[in-house]
């Protein structure tokens, strides 16, 4: 299903350099070994290479992996700041990322959370 990365539980952004000749075993591994997480969970996954041009996520559909792969033209993912080798994204930070809009300077007004 396309774009179903976007409907997602939760999405990880794994911070170091990632090879992108990894594929499904090779990025499921990095999920499971280095992240600590299932790679089944439904969640997200995403991967950058090393000039932040190259973008893929893992996700598990119910019956198979799908890995989604986009290479920028010009420009680069932003690398958002944190302390640990993983980084987890709402839908919309996802979003903004995708689109080229540094996540530090969107400003989040008040809201409810449970």
């Amino acid at each position: 299903m396309l774009w179903s990365y976007l409907r997602a539980n939760r999405y990880f952004l794994y911070r170091p350099v990632t090879d992108m000749r990894k594929g499904f075993n090779g990025l499921s591994g990095l999920v499971c070994n280095e992240l600590g997480h299932d790679p089944l969970s439904g969640d997200a996954f995403l991967f950058m290479n090393r000039k932040r041009d190259r973008l893929k996520v893992l996700v598990w559909e119910g019956d198979g992996y799908a890995i989604y792969y986009k290479r920028l033209e010009s420009g680069t993912y932003e690398l958002p700041e944190s302390q640990s080798d993983s980084l987890q994204l709402k839908a919309d930070e996802l979003q903004l990322l995708l689109s080229g809009i540094q996540l530090c300077s969107v400003k989040r007004r008040k809201r409810y959370a449970i």
